[in-house]
């Protein structure tokens, strides 16, 4: 799911369009990518930019531990967004913002029991930011994330500093399992009507490894796993949506689970779905609307914005039931900055009915603040 420019890129917008005007030569205009259930998705060409789609994310969680050790130390996430604003290509002015990046980043240190954040918006071009449409490549000045090798291969590169948080992530994400092509063939349904729609595929499993920095300090060699989703759409969220609640779970048996609901205001769920796929298959099996259900336990309330966000589920899907739980309460991250939104976003883990872990991924909450604009 996505986080999508309101208030925040109208002001971005309204400010790059002062600036002076430049001459350059005509741009071609993106070639609009139509989401449909009869486009199939082809690799490596969509492992990169639609820049004629609306929005478009690149988003890898995961978790970190002691090389050796199933335990988590850390948890981690890198995104980077790319939006068209709507202003042509061919505007006369260098400066005029037709695409915009933003990126995302954060640690969870689970032995301080704290989490670090930090968020970048540019305009796409000058060499500051961009997303490259035959391949992976994101970068927002001298955070980068970028794919290589052969598509069954995939090889990742995250690369951020913050300094104003104080951490640095420099990480490495290889492919175990085939890619996952979500809903139908990679057409995956976001509401009641067909046109809230998206192209959506997953990369679970990935062997996550590198070096988490605090305060300038490497916390060692470490090694865990890690999820990507890459999703682009043209279609907004149902007038009736305030938010949605979203999972991605690696499981230690090796399946990857993925389930959503999108939220009418009184908390009811107005659209889901989800998959979930054995380990040693290439094939999901997705869930229906009527088959994902969210039960809300323990919440927890953030004195920074005053929302307060359930940090452990009861969740129903036809490949299971299972409790869960955030690792961290304090998860919440203010993108007022770039994207204009408040939501939660944390590593978390999967219970069975015995109370055992059965897998670690992360949990997305948005909503919880107020509605969300798009």
């Amino acid at each position: 799911m996505s986080h999508e420019p309101s208030r925040t890129r109208r002001r971005v917008l309204l400010a790059l369009a002062a600036l002076p005007c430049a001459p350059r030569g005509q741009a071609a205009e993106p070639v609009v990518d139509v989401i449909s259930p009869t486009r199939a998705l082809v690799f490596p060409r969509d492992f990169g930019a639609h820049p004629g789609a609306r929005t478009e994310w690149w988003y890898a969680t995961g978790w970190l531990g002691d090389t050796g050790s199933a335990a988590p130390r850390f948890g981690f996430q890198v995104t980077f967004f790319r939006s068209r604003t709507g202003v042509p290509a061919s505007h006369p002015s260098q400066f005029a913002a037709s695409q915009l990046i933003f990126a995302h980043a954060a640690v969870t240190d689970l032995g301080a029991q704290r989490q670090r954040h930090d968020q970048r918006i540019a305009r796409a071009g000058f060499g500051l930011a961009g997303a490259d449409s035959a391949d992976t490549h994101v970068n927002l000045r001298d955070w980068t994330f970028k794919r290589d090798g052969p598509p069954e291969h995939s090889r990742y590169g995250a690369h951020v500093h913050s300094d104003t948080a104080g951490f640095a992530l420099d990480l490495q994400l290889a492919t175990t399992q085939p890619l996952l092509r979500q809903g139908v063939q990679g057409y995956s349904r976001k509401g009641p009507h067909p046109e809230q729609a998206s192209h959506y595929y997953s990369q679970p499993q990935l062997q996550a490894s590198g070096t988490v920095t605090l305060d300038g300090q490497p916390q060692g060699a470490l090694q865990g796993r890690a999820w990507l989703d890459h999703e682009w759409s043209e279609s907004v969220l149902d007038p009736q949506a305030v938010g949605w609640d979203w999972i991605g779970m690696n499981l230690f048996d090796g399946s990857a689970l993925t389930a959503f609901r999108l939220r009418r205001a009184d908390g009811s769920a107005l659209y889901a779905g989800g998959s979930v796929r054995a380990a040693g298959s290439a094939e999901a099996r997705a869930f229906g609307p009527d088959e994902v259900r969210f039960t809300p336990g323990r919440s927890w309330a953030s004195a920074a914005t005053r929302a307060v966000y359930p940090v452990e589920w009861e969740l129903n899907t036809p490949a299971g039931k299972w409790r869960l739980r955030a690792l961290l309460d304090a998860q919440e991250l203010d993108s007022r900055g770039s994207t204009g939104g408040v939501y939660w976003e944390g590593l978390s883990e999967l219970l069975d009915a015995s109370g055992q872990r059965v897998g670690l991924g992360y949990l997305e909450m948005t909503g919880y603040s107020g509605k969300l604009t798009m």
